[in-house]
């Protein structure tokens, strides 16, 4: 028999396991795992079919949808696209709770596989439980909602349909240009009907990432504006590490001798003693990057969007300076009147050094570069030294965790106030070891997306540093890990409030209010979370510590237990590393209070700058 009949959902997870990819030269599931939430949307079929292959594909527990979901995105961060993480729901609730992760995976582009139940396409029994009816149009269900955050979008309605979509699936995740989260729509009677697939369709499949070359003209000409700069700097952003390009640019930078700064999704693409390093650009970087790509003539940005604050909303670089876009999606690459580059930054890097031969940037521009790498160290040095001041600053907790971390270990963050004091004061010191979702800025990625980091890293220890307000919106994925034995460690720092945001309010005119603790609306403002506790609760190890010293035998104590650990640090609410470029942002045109109208008017001199461009 070259057929088999199996239900739709014993289908699909058997496709699923039949992919393979290689990562490190080892050959490896290309879905390792799914994370999963069963309802009665996805249990009695895809749960079924998931239990009956439960040692080819494991599933692990998560607590919420959306934790699950950004576990899932942390993972295909991790693995630097080359493996990815399922993650399942039921319909309903479920499904809308995973729309939040399936964005911050299409922002930064991203593979995860999104997978929830549907609404039976029969209609017999409609409405069902969980179900939103639409009056006019009986096709939608809320799995719609996937569709403006996801690159590929499918309902399954019958059976036969998995043949030609799960190959899309597939592609569209290992896309090096279109890469990001898919989704599929699994109506409850589609899972459970039967069908005769072709056992071909099972059989497995060993996949690569293609590596698509760059056109010769687009690369002779990025070559030729490369020769005729006198002062280049070489941008790298997240694609570096998504073509393991790591070691081509720093061949690149060494041999012409151009200095580099990189982006949020771009740091630890060079190791922060490199010296062609000269720090982190953009709004949450350091002034030295900021100041280098301020006189540059030429900039060569490899895998990065570009986006408001790698630019300072488009206020960095003049308005004569030549960008050069090396990226693998063609999208990216003709932004901003830039001179396009379209393809792999590994293969396109190397190539173009070939072509721009004995060509170096002049001595004297290189010097600049090693100047400025070194006015950064000494300012680093400085802000996270010991000034004997309680609470600590962001700053200092960042300068007690490097010191007691290793060259193995994997550092995260999220939103708020340490994406740019980790950008800056974390020195990287190995390649590939840094991962700060700013793309789409979630609050609640840090333990969710530690957990799933943890299952991608074989060596080291993954470190996430969350604040008070991030740990309060999504915290449950601790006990996630507590279950599953993927361990991490989570450094708290608590400031009472979002107070990065309340920085903002403050710096544009407004008054502090909603932001910190004590100007929240209500009799009991003064009661503060007790996050030893609370993460103890969830079965993490869990301590509080005061001072630099305590925190550095913290994490060092950390490192030894066998489970996930909290350590709980008070952080100053206002002293921050300021990277001192301009953002724009929505200020009031017109307000009864001078502090507003007097940040507008500064605001718009910033405007003023911009760099024009679509």
């Amino acid at each position: 028999m070259n057929t088999v009949t199996i239900t739709t959902a014993e289908a699909l997870v058997r496709y699923l396991i039949a992919q393979r990819t290689r990562v490190d030269g080892q050959e490896v599931p290309l879905f390792p795992g799914v994370f999963a939430i069963f309802g009665h949307g996805n249990v009695t079929s895809l749960g079924h079919a998931l239990e009956q292959h439960r040692d080819e594909i494991p599933v692990w527990r998560g607590q919420s949808e959306e934790g699950m979901g950004l576990a899932a995105v942390a993972f295909g961060k991790a693995t630097r696209r080359r493996q990815v993480m399922v993650a399942t729901s039921s319909i309903g609730p479920g499904a809308t709770n995973m729309v939040t992760a399936a964005g911050v995976a299409m922002s930064n582009r991203i593979p995860a596989l999104f997978i929830s139940g549907d609404a039976f396409t029969s209609r017999l029994p409609d409405p069902v439980l969980q179900q939103v009816e639409h009056f006019g149009d009986p096709t939608t269900t809320v799995n719609d909602s996937f569709r403006p955050v996801v690159r590929y979008w499918d309902r399954i309605t019958h059976p036969a349909q998995l043949l030609s979509s799960l190959p899309q699936v597939t592609r569209t995740l290992l896309d090096p240009a279109d890469c990001g989260p898919v989704f599929l729509g699994l109506p409850q009677d589609i899972a459970a009907t039967a069908y005769d697939y072709p056992r071909s369709f099972f059989e497995p499949q060993l996949h690569a990432v293609p590596r698509p070359r760059a056109a010769t003209d687009e690369l002779a000409r990025a070559a030729q504006v490369l020769v005729d700069a006198q002062r280049p700097v070489l941008v790298a952003g997240g694609g570096v590490h998504y073509s393991l390009a790591e070691a081509a640019l720093a061949q690149f930078a060494t041999q012409h001798g151009i200095p580099v700064v990189e982006t949020v999704a771009g740091k630890s693409s060079l190791v922060a003693d490199h010296p062609r390093y000269t720090g982190p650009i953009g709004v949450t970087g350091a002034s030295e990057a900021n100041e280098i790509c301020a006189q540059a003539d030429v900039v060569l940005a490899v895998g990065t969007r570009l986006n408001d604050f790698v630019t300072g909303s488009w206020t960095l670089f003049e308005e004569n300076t030549r960008i050069i876009a090396l990226n693998a999606a063609r999208f990216d690459a003709t932004k901003h009147r830039c001179v396009p580059v379209v393809g792999d930054a590994r293969e396109s890097l190397v190539e173009l050094s070939q072509m721009l031969g004995d060509y170096a940037a002049p001595k004297e521009w290189t010097q600049t570069g090693e100047v400025l790498r070194r006015r950064l160290g000494e300012f680093i040095a400085g802000r996270v030294a010991d000034d004997s001041v309680l609470p600590l600053s962001y700053a200092q907790v960042v300068g007690a965790v490097h010191r007691a971390a290793s060259a193995q270990d994997y550092v995260m963050t999220a939103a708020g106030g340490l994406p740019g004091e980790l950008n800056v004061n974390w020195l990287s010191k190995s390649v590939a070891s840094f991962d700060c979702e700013y793309g789409f800025s979630c609050m609640g990625y840090e333990a969710a997306g530690a957990w799933g980091a943890a299952f991608a890293r074989r060596e080291g220890e993954v470190i996430c540093l969350v604040g008070d307000g991030s740990y309060l919106m999504l915290n449950s994925e601790i006990y996630s890990s507590i279950l599953s034995g993927k361990k991490f460690i989570l450094i708290v720092c608590d400031n009472a409030g979002f107070a990065v945001i309340e920085r903002l309010q403050q710096n544009q005119g407004g008054a502090s209010y909603n932001n910190m603790l004590r100007d929240s609306r209500g009799p009991h403002s003064d009661v503060r979370v007790d996050f030893v506790a609370h993460a103890a609760s969830l079965g993490a190890h869990a301590t509080r510590a005061s001072s630099i010293a305590e925190l550095e035998a913290a994490v060092t104590l950390a490192r030894t237990q066998d489970r996930t650990s909290v350590v709980v640090v008070d952080v100053r609410e206002s002293d921050w590393t300021e990277g001192g470029l301009f953002w724009q942002v929505g200020v009031p045109e017109v307000s009864e209070r001078d502090s507003v109208r007097a940040a507008r008017a500064e605001h718009e001199a910033g405007m003023a700058s911009q760099r024009r461009g679509v």
